[in-house]
């Protein structure tokens, strides 16, 4: 019999999971309107020529992080040096790499705007926003350390997504418009990165007697590179299908192919957003070595993540034309992939979960197993993509998915001794009466499929998982009891 979580534990994941999914509502409601304004009011192509820009600058900023998002809470768990001392050595390293990839972008642009897109006048001026990125990356990450997820649904799910819409449809009316996309998107992250980094001086206060060192941020940087090497290809495999899609295709394909991208990264969000709260958790498990609750803390976050993707990877996948539908008539010949996208997150899910604990217990293997992974989707998605357009290239995702999950699950289950994927039967029946409410509602035109199949497809798949699919333990996410 496999072990069941401490209590307490079980407590502070499912605080941190709450907040965080509330965090995801907010987003969710903040990434609509964007995706409606940048394609009713800039197109197509200008989408396109953002994603490719912006996705090259989130890369560089992803690699200076160094993987400090996760590897920061066990270096501030050694409790050798003052808290404050250890966060500054993070933020410099970042700062430090971040100008450095900054530097190599400013000389070559062309990383941002290659053949096929237009160049503007940001193009020196915008890789310094990747310092902006890094900032905010490791102050959250401190943040969540102290288990203040608060601040992460601040800065990434109001103050970010908000600031990206708000701007973006005010530079839409001036004579900015041509560079308001990247504009929007650089006001959005300063504005994150101001409220990320407020509070996490207040939590940890100034570094006083601290001086950034050589050799020590050099010992930061090694220990930290396998981890960077995971972050950076995760995060690769959910960006390598656009990457190599726009070498292919124009820039209107690929805005639509980013348009159905970042519908079906919301569905990412569900599991990113127990990132924060996870990692302290496995943390303490293992520094005690309890590998049985460490295999129980991923089997019950893996289940809620899968249980709430799956929910919403079907609401959104069977009103996907509608959604579509309202961002511009363009866009609407992406249902197909935005649905293979959807499956593709629910399948990744597994992965996700499993090298929380995998980037602690065997970060050199877990790197091996993610490289082998983007292989895959890079061999499978270049053959694809060029045959079938985006719907291959979301095919090639879904592929590495299925890839990475079963590979990473088995690995983390064998260094456990125990199982650790989190999928259970009820998750079938609840899929299938969402299928069947959405089926039904199918042929209603754009709003009334959105404004009834959305509630009512997300209602039946709740319903169902509320009935047969939660224990006890499960209803403690939904629990709201003072400091729980």
């Amino acid at each position: 019999m496999t072990a069941a979580p401490p209590s307490d534990d079980i407590a502070k994941l499912a605080k941190g999971g709450r907040t965080s999914f509330f965090g995801f509502l907010l987003r969710l409601a903040a990434r609509l309107p964007f995706l409606f304004i940048a394609g009713q009011l800039y197109g197509a192509d200008r989408l396109g020529e953002f994603a490719y820009a912006t996705m090259v600058i989130e890369l560089a900023a992803q690699l200076a992080t160094l993987g400090l998002k996760r590897g920061l809470a066990a270096e501030l768990a050694k409790g050798d040096r003052p808290q404050a001392h250890v966060v500054w050595d993070a933020l410099v390293l970042a700062w430090l790499l971040a100008a450095l990839a900054a530097g190599i972008l400013a000389a070559f642009p062309t990383l941002m705007f290659p053949k096929g897109l237009s160049a503007s006048g940001l193009d020196q001026l915008l890789p310094l926003i990747a310092l902006a990125i890094v900032g905010s990356d490791v102050s959250l990450a401190a943040l969540a350390y102290r288990h203040d997820i608060a601040a992460q649904v601040r800065a990434r799910s109001i103050v970010e997504p908000w600031t990206l819409t708000l701007v973006a449809a005010a530079l839409a009316f001036t004579f900015f418009v041509n560079d308001g996309l990247l504009l929007a998107f650089a006001a959005s992250l300063v504005a994150a990165f101001v409220v990320s980094l407020v509070p996490c001086v207040r939590a940890f206060g100034w570094p006083r007697g601290w001086a950034p060192h050589p050799e020590r941020l050099g010992r930061l940087a090694r220990q930290n590179i396998p981890l960077a090497g995971a972050d950076a290809i995760e995060w690769g495999t959910r960006r390598l299908d656009l990457f190599i899609l726009g070498l292919f295709a124009g820039p209107a394909i690929v805005g639509v192919y980013y348009v159905a991208q970042q519908v079906a990264s919301l569905v990412q969000k569900l599991k990113t957003s127990f990132d924060p709260v996870l990692a302290p958790v496995l943390t303490t498990a293992l520094a005690r070595g309890d590998r049985a609750a460490v295999a129980a803390h991923i089997r019950q976050v893996g289940f809620w993540v899968i249980a709430a993707q799956l929910g919403v990877a079907l609401t959104l996948g069977l009103t996907g034309e509608a959604v579509l539908d309202l961002v511009g008539k363009d866009f609407t010949g992406g249902a197909l992939l935005l649905g293979i996208m959807l499956g593709a997150e629910v399948i990744f899910a597994t992965a996700a979960v499993s090298e929380a604990a995998l980037v602690y217990m065997s970060r050199h293997r877990n790197l091996m197993l993610s490289l082998a992974t983007i292989g895959v989707q890079a061999a499978v998605t270049v053959v694809l993509a060029q045959r079938f357009g985006g719907e291959g290239a979301a095919a090639g995702l879904a592929i590495a998915a299925l890839v990475g999950s079963a590979s990473k699950a088995w690995l983390l289950g064998r260094l456990l001794g125990e199982p650790v994927v989190g999928v259970r039967w009820p998750l079938l029946l609840a899929a299938a009466a969402a299928i069947a409410v959405g089926l039904l509602l199918w042929n209603l035109p754009t709003w009334p499929r959105m404004l009834l199949g959305i509630p009512l497809i997300l209602g039946a798949y709740g319903v169902v998982m509320w009935r047969w699919g939660f224990t006890a333990d499960d209803r403690v996410l939904f629990r709201m009891r003072k400091g729980a």
